[in-house]
């Protein structure tokens, strides 16, 4: 169970990053359309695991290499936008999503 502030900082960095990744898509990831879909603090708020959907655009997994390829720029700009919100900006460690598509694929299936 997570606390008031745990959820309140994961609520502000999925904010931030789904912002991130809308306003970059073009330029660092191909138009590939990115969704934060969940965002998970650790109790003592140093490690945020962030869950992502990757649609359209590139191969999903060349994006997804690319964004944890590129996880401390990335920290930096959230440090910047959320400067006077946060102290310390939380390590990040990014998760491929795959419950919309396998929703996707279990609807398709049911419709046959």
């Amino acid at each position: 169970m997570s606390t008031i502030r745990q959820q309140k900082v994961a609520a502000l960095l999925q904010k931030e990053l789904g912002t991130f990744f809308q306003r970059e898509s073009v330029t660092y990831f191909g138009g590939s359309m990115i969704t934060v879909t969940v965002v998970r603090m650790s109790p003592d708020l140093a490690m945020a695991k962030v869950y992502i959907s990757i649609y359209g655009g590139p191969p999903r997994e060349e994006v997804f290499r690319f964004i944890v390829s590129q996880t401390k720029e990335i920290r930096y700009k959230i440090g910047q936008e959320t400067g006077k919100q946060l102290r310390v900006v939380p390590e990040l460690a990014f998760y491929l999503d795959d419950s919309i598509n396998y929703a996707q694929e279990i609807d398709r299936l049911l419709k046959k």
